[in-house]
C-alpha cells in the first residue's frame, strides 16, 4: 500500500526536507501558525477584530483553540468584506456562492495570488495517488476563469508531469465520452452527477479510464458503485469547498476517508448542537480554521458536514488524520415524525437502480401528513414505474409519509455540479 504522498508533501512545507514526518513537529508548526493566524486577523479583520474581543489573543497549545468562538456561514454572508485582511489590489481572486434556497445573501470568498498556489500545489500532490507521470487527464469542472478549480487543476497537473484536458462541465455526454474515447483519457475529474451519467451511457469497447476522482459533492456509494462495475476503475473522493480555498483533503489508496491539507488547515469536529470538541470516532461537525491564508483567513468556520475523525492509523501508513468521507449535512437530516430522513438514503435506494440520472426531492404538507415528491431523471424509458417508490418505502423513515414519483426522461441531461439537497417546503404557507 502506497503512503499518501501528503505525507512528505507537508513534511517538506514544515521544513522537514528529507525526514519522515514528526507528529510533534506538526502540532508545533500548526500552533504557531495558529497564533500567526489569530494575530493576523484581530490586526486586520474588522469582523474578528470585533467578534475575538475579551478572547485569548495567544494560544499556548492546539486545544486552546476550543476557546474561541465559532464563524458561521451567516457571518460570512452578513459582511463579506469585514474579514478581508489585505488592499483590494492584493486580491487576485473572488468567488461568489449563491445560497441553496431562493432567497438570501450571498457568500463571497476573496483569495490572493499566493492563497491560490497553496491550493495549486495541493492539488498537483494529491492527483499524485490515482494518476502516473505522462496520464493526460480530462478536467470536468469550471476552467474558463483564471483562478476556477478547473484552472487551478490545470496548473497543478503540470507541476507533477501529468498532462491536463480542460474540458469544463459536460453539457453535451455523447461529446464528452468521445473525447475520453479519442484522447484514451487515464483519469476523470468531476462531479458525482456529470461522471454518473457518462458511465450509465458508455457502452462497450470505448476506452475507459483507470482512475476517477468525484469532487463538487459527497458521493453516494451507489454511484461509486455504478462507475467501478461499469469502467473496472478505481474512484476516489475529494473533499474541498470554496471556504476552504477549494482543496480540503483527498484519498489514499485505502479510499476510506480524506488525508487532509494539516499544514494549511486545522480541522476540528464538534457537536453541532453543543458547539462542544468532539473525540476521534463520533460523529460531528466539520470545523476548520485556515494556517497560511492571507487575503481572508477563517477560524473555526462552520462547515455543516456531517463526519468523523477515524481512530487509529490508516492502513497506507501515514501519520496524518483521516477524516470518513462527508454523508451529507446536518441541516439536510429532516425529522419526520420519530424518524430522520436522510438525502443519503434516498440516493441509496435511487442510484442503484439503472439508468437513473438525477433526481430532485421535496418534503411537504404539515407533520403526520407529509409528501415526498421526487422527480426522477432518467437516460431511457422507465419500464417499471414502480420500482422506485418500492425502494423508497423499505426506508424507516418514510413509512407513513405519501410518497409520489414522476419520471421525466432525458437522454441528453449532462448531469449537475449543485450539491443536492431535499427541499423542505413544510414550513411554508401556501399561497
Amino acid at each position: 500500500m502506497q503512503l499518501t504522498p501528503l505525507e512528505p508533501w507537508i513534511a517538506h512545507k514544515i521544513g522537514l526536507t528529507g525526514q519522515q514526518l514528526d507528529i510533534k513537529a506538526l502540532q508545533a508548526w500548526q500552533l504557531k501558525k495558529l497564533n500567526e493566524t489569530l494575530h493576523l486577523a484581530s490586526q486586520k479583520s474588522i469582523f474578528y477584530r470585533r467578534h475575538l474581543q475579551g478572547f485569548p489573543n495567544e494560544l499556548g497549545c492546539l486545544s486552546d483553540l476550543q476557546q474561541l468562538p465559532l464563524t458561521s456561514a451567516a457571518d460570512l454572508r452578513a459582511n463579506p468584506l469585514a474579514f478581508v485582511c489585505v488592499s483590494q489590489d492584493e486580491i487576485a481572486r473572488v468567488v461568489t456562492l449563491q445560497t441553496s434556497g431562493t432567497s438570501g445573501l450571498p457568500k463571497r470568498l476573496f483569495f490572493t495570488t499566493d492563497d491560490q498556489e497553496l491550493t495549486t500545489d495541493f492539488f498537483g500532490v494529491g492527483m499524485e495517488t490515482l494518476t502516473k507521470p505522462g496520464d493526460q487527464i480530462l478536467i470536468l469542472l469550471p476552467v474558463e476563469k483564471p483562478g476556477s478549480v478547473g484552472d487551478l487543476l490545470r496548473q497543478g497537473l503540470q507541476c507533477v508531469q501529468r498532462t491536463p484536458i480542460p474540458y469544463g462541465p459536460v453539457r453535451d455526454p455523447q461529446d464528452a465520452l468521445m473525447q475520453i474515447d479519442r484522447l484514451r483519457i487515464e483519469c476523470l475529474v468531476g462531479s458525482p452527477s456529470q461522471v454518473l451519467g457518462l458511465a450509465q451511457r458508455w457502452e462497450a469497447g470505448m476506452h475507459r479510464p483507470r482512475s476517477v476522482l468525484l469532487s463538487t459533492d459527497y458521493v453516494p456509494q451507489a454511484i461509486l458503485n455504478t462507475l467501478e462495475n461499469s469502467w473496472g476503475c478505481q474512484v476516489f473522493n475529494h473533499y474541498g469547498t470554496t471556504e476552504m480555498g477549494l482543496g480540503g483533503g483527498v484519498d489514499c489508496e485505502v479510499r476510506r476517508g480524506y488525508h487532509l491539507r494539516e499544514a494549511d488547515l486545522y480541522f476540528e469536529m464538534i457537536d453541532p448542537s453543543s458547539g462542544k470538541l468532539l473525540p476521534p470516532g463520533e460523529y460531528g461537525e466539520v470545523v476548520f480554521t485556515t494556517l497560511t491564508r492571507q487575503g481572508m483567513p477563517l477560524i473555526r468556520y462552520r462547515m455543516g458536514d456531517r463526519s468523523r475523525f477515524i481512530p487509529g492509523q490508516c492502513p497506507c501508513g501515514t501519520q496524518l488524520k483521516t477524516l470518513e468521507h462527508v454523508s451529507g449535512r446536518w441541516e439536510g437530516f429532516l425529522t419526520v415524525g420519530e424518524q430522520i430522513l436522510r438525502l443519503s438514503d434516498l440516493d441509496e435506494a435511487l442510484f442503484a437502480l439503472p439508468g437513473l440520472l438525477d433526481f430532485k426531492a421535496t418534503l411537504q404538507g404539515s407533520p403526520g401528513q407529509e409528501e415526498l415528491l421526487i422527480e426522477a431523471i432518467w437516460e431511457h424509458e422507465v419500464e417499471d414505474s414502480n420500482a422506485a417508490r418500492s425502494l423508497l418505502l423499505e426506508l424507516p423513515s418514510l413509512q407513513s409519509v405519501d410518497v409520489r414519483i414522476s419520471h421525466r426522461y432525458e437522454p441528453d441531461y449532462p448531469g449537475s455540479l449543485q450539491k443536492r439537497i431535499i427541499h423542505d417546503l413544510r414550513h411554508q404557507l401556501p399561497l
